[in-house]
């Protein structure tokens, strides 16, 4: 899968722009400031419906104007099908490799206009729900506030962990929505009650049962999903470090204990005079260790560094693996964050085949060319302002 062409209208710095990209390799580099990572979350919010750095919508838009636009095509190209040998005897023209439909293509349209509904269309049909597209398009992205994941409290994770499992899964992000919708109806209830002074527990309990239901799904997918994750982190982590330490990802939740439903019960009283709910889902953390000990306090730069890329190198290990080709790959300002190292270990990554299509941003586009200029796998340029170029 590669995206072949983005067009952009009124999308954050961007007025009108239409740019065709490389199946390989392409840089986007100019100044700071001139809108290269705002390109790349373009690309972000084509596959995932929304921006890679705020949550609302509206901050998507170019100042003073009303509506944005999204338009991409993305490419799909099918692996070759061993035939069998009953396939080869019913015709015997085939050979014993052969292409099943060649490529096909997907146009997907984003539109949001201040005051309405975004509206996602692929083909130029909308979904039914939004949440369809999730997963279609796989990305990965890593940029320079990933170790927010690290330094930030147990929110940053849960978003990291739930980005990667709902591209993974359908299953799991319809029931994270549904879960979120269920807490923030509870919330509204608990505070109206704490308001006006009184108390319905046949209504709390509509929203507190389905509540504890979603909860109990999503502890086992993510229970799952981390047993399946953690030996993929390991072998990046320590490619990355050399093995010079030994790292853990311990997942901790309140949903994990057996009577966690009278548990939720028996904290109503606590979730009345909070007017919210203080225990669930929402309240699970991913603690993660080096040597022992906590990696946000004891952990170097360098070892927070090499920690979050093996988190992205084993999302898009997985991703790979359960959709069947490289999900979009995006760098954005990479080689001024990484030591030479890292840097060649990625570029290594490249040249043989374990990425698909990237996108790298860049200020200082002589330093991009340096490294790039020997990959022998196609490179395209684009200088934002000016002209993209091929080498």
């Amino acid at each position: 899968m590669f995206l072949q062409k983005i067009s952009l209208a009124n999308f954050k710095s961007y007025e009108y722009e239409n740019f065709e990209f490389s199946e390989q390799v392409n840089c986007i580099v100019g100044e700071n400031g001139t809108g290269k990572t705002n390109l790349l979350d373009a690309i972000y919010f084509l596959a995932l419906t929304k921006s890679s750095i705020s949550n609302q919508d509206a901050l998507s838009i170019n100042h003073e104007e009303e509506y944005m636009m999204i338009e991409g095509e993305f490419k799909n190209q099918t692996k070759f099908h061993q035939i069998s040998k009953e396939e080869l005897e019913i015709n015997s023209n085939l050979d014993s490799k052969t292409l099943l439909s060649g490529v096909t293509s997907s146009l997907i349209t984003i539109s949001f206009q201040r005051g309405q509904k975004k509206a996602v269309l692929r083909d130029k049909k909308a979904y039914e729900r939004i949440s369809e597209h999730i997963g279609r398009f796989p990305v990965v992205m890593l940029s320079p506030n990933d170790t927010d994941i690290i330094r930030d409290g147990s929110e940053e994770r849960r978003k990291f962990f739930d980005g990667v499992m709902a591209q993974l899964n359908t299953e799991y992000l319809e029931n994270l929505l549904q879960y979120n919708r269920l807490l923030l109806q509870r919330n509204s209830l608990l505070k109206q009650f704490s308001e006006r002074n009184y108390i319905d527990d046949l209504l709390l309990d509509i929203y507190s049962d389905p509540l504890v239901e979603v909860s109990l799904k999503l502890f086992q997918a993510r229970n799952q999903f981390i047993t399946e994750f953690l030996p993929i982190f390991k072998k990046h982590y320590n490619t990355l470090s050399d093995a010079r330490e030994k790292v853990e990802m311990i997942y901790e939740s309140e949903v994990r204990a057996e009577n966690f439903t009278q548990i939720f019960r028996k904290n109503r009283q606590r979730d009345l005079a909070a007017q919210r709910t203080t225990i669930g889902s929402h309240k699970d953390d991913f603690v993660f260790e080096i040597n022992g000990f906590t990696l946000r306090k004891f952990g170097s730069q360098g070892q927070q560094k090499s920690f979050v890329i093996a988190l992205k190198l084993a999302q898009f290990e997985m991703l790979t693996k359960v959709k069947g080709f490289p999900p979009l790959l995006l760098l954005d300002d990479i080689f001024d964050k990484l030591d030479d190292r890292r840097i060649q270990q990625l570029i290594t990554m490249m040249v043989d085949g374990t990425f698909s299509q990237v996108f790298i941003t860049d200020a200082r586009p002589e330093r991009t060319r340096q490294l790039l200029g020997d990959l022998g796998v196609e490179v395209k340029y684009f200088e934002i302002g000016g002209s993209s170029v091929d080498t």
